[in-house]
């Protein structure tokens, strides 16, 4: 057994040796972390000082992309805001809330529903259903819209009015400015509108004046006889309002068409063969006859015209014009640098024609009837056993038969500057009478029948001027 004392200095001598081992590897670790230390202090002074150098020499020109510029967070100063964006939400009661919708100075209100505008249902964004208000706008136009005027000419008031564009609301427009006040959540919205053209002009008229009466000229009718009366208006609708030109001529038959049931003519009075018969159209001639005598005293020339085959009883002696169609017309021309129109009127038991235009270029037009001969008539007696000795019925009184010469002299500065002749032969009118041959004392006298019949010529000369 070793003894305890021997080995006590050895372990003495391993103890310090690992003492002085520890203390050399702290000391190393010491240096490492000051000089840790100090490398970071450096570093950091470096970067503050390379700071200061930036924040002190301008940065070096360089090709770089500008990002464009944030929005401004208050709206410009003026009247014009900038346009909300489309993703905002509105209010749930949006739809039902009213609008002010102005066009062209009218204003009407109407609900943004009404106006076809919808909420998106998943941002809450007002936006438009097309079809929707695009039915809204129309109806919306027909209140709102000025329609055009068309040219027309006033027979009664003599007064050509031009034509006048209107102004309506431009839907494509309307439908975006509709939008955007949806999004914008506005009380009032203004549309834009388009001018529309009237389809009718004074050049389509084909007159611009008809302030002076050139001639005019009227007969009486008997206002109990409808049928004929009916004749009388539906063929005055025909000639009433038309514009002939400068060197234009018309055609009374052209003009009336076929005088048949099918275009609405009934059975009335005709002269026929010199007798007064039942026929179609009857009254026709009267409507010619007026015509002719307007034409005549506002200087028309007249081409073709032909006396009745008798007088009649609502003009004077040659001055009459029948008409038989296609066969027999009454032909007249404007004869004037400038148009004129004719003015129809059929009403109370009258019959009216004016021709209408400008300033008359004579003073005065003179008809001058001239009877050159006159002829007696027959009489044609028929024996009746319905009447009683000593009566008689005259069933259709007779007339003379005339030769007339018809002038027309027209007038200016107190001196004829035209002068027109006709000659016109009248059949002398044959007259019918019934003799009573019964003998019977108790059979009544008949009536006398209502006849009408111009009145004989007086003279051999008749004068009418305008």
């Amino acid at each position: 057994m070793r003894p305890v004392g021997r080995h006590l200095p050895v372990i003495q001598q391993r103890g310090s040796l690992l003492i002085g081992a520890g203390s050399l590897i702290l000391l190393v670790g010491a240096v490492f972390l000051a000089a840790y230390f100090v490398h970071v202090q450096d570093a950091a002074a470096l970067a503050v000082q390379d700071a200061r150098q930036a924040r002190a020499k301008p940065a070096a020109p360089t090709k770089t992309v500008e990002a464009p510029p944030a929005a401004a967070t208050a709206p410009p100063p003026g009247p014009a805001s900038a346009a909300p964006p489309s993703h905002v939400r509105a209010p749930a009661d949006m739809l039902g809330r009213t609008v002010e919708i102005e066009f062209d100075g009218k204003r009407l209100s109407r609900t943004w529903a009404d106006l076809g505008v919808t909420l998106d249902t998943a941002t809450g964004t007002p936006m438009v259903d097309r079809t929707r208000i695009e039915a809204a706008l129309i109806e919306i136009k027909e209140q709102l819209d000025r329609a055009p005027l068309n040219a027309r000419m006033d027979l009664e008031e003599r007064k050509v009015y031009p034509e006048k564009p209107g102004f309506g609301i431009e839907v494509f427009g309307a439908v975006s400015a509709i939008e955007a006040g949806a999004r914008g959540q506005v009380k009032r919205v203004v549309l834009e509108g388009a001018p529309t053209p009237p389809t009718f002009t004074v050049a389509d008229l084909g007159i611009e004046d008809i302030s002076t009466v050139l001639g005019h000229y009227e007969t009486k009718f008997a206002i109990a006889e409808q049928a004929r009366n009916d004749n009388l208006k539906l063929l005055a609708s025909h000639l009433d309002g038309i514009v002939m030109q400068p060197g234009q001529e018309i055609s009374f038959n052209k003009i009336s068409g076929d005088r048949t049931e099918k275009e609405g003519y009934k059975v009335a009075h005709v002269i026929e063969a010199g007798e007064m018969v039942d026929g179609m159209a009857g009254g026709a001639c009267q409507i010619s006859t007026t015509l002719h005598g307007a034409a005549f005293f506002a200087g028309l020339d007249i081409l073709a015209t032909t006396p009745h085959s008798r007088p009649s009883t609502y003009v004077p002696l040659g001055f009459d014009s029948t008409v038989v169609y296609p066969v027999v017309d009454l032909k007249l021309k404007n004869p004037y640098d400038f148009p004129v129109a004719i003015r129809y009127r059929v009403a109370r038991g009258e019959a009216e024609v004016e021709i209408l235009g400008k300033k008359r270029p004579f003073d005065k037009v003179e008809f001058v009837r001239e009877v050159v001969e006159q002829k007696p008539f027959e009489t044609v007696t028929r024996e009746d056993a319905t009447i009683p000795v000593g009566h008689m019925v005259i069933d259709q009184p007779g007339y003379p038969g005339y030769k007339i010469n018809r002038y027309r002299n027209i007038y200016r500065k107190g001196r004829v500057i035209k002068k027109n002749k006709w000659e016109l032969n009248y059949r002398p009118v044959v007259e019918y009478v019934r003799m009573g041959i019964n003998p019977d004392p108790n059979l009544p006298a008949p009536k006398p029948k209502d006849l009408h019949m111009p009145k004989p010529a007086k003279g051999t000369t008749m004068k009418m001027s305008q």
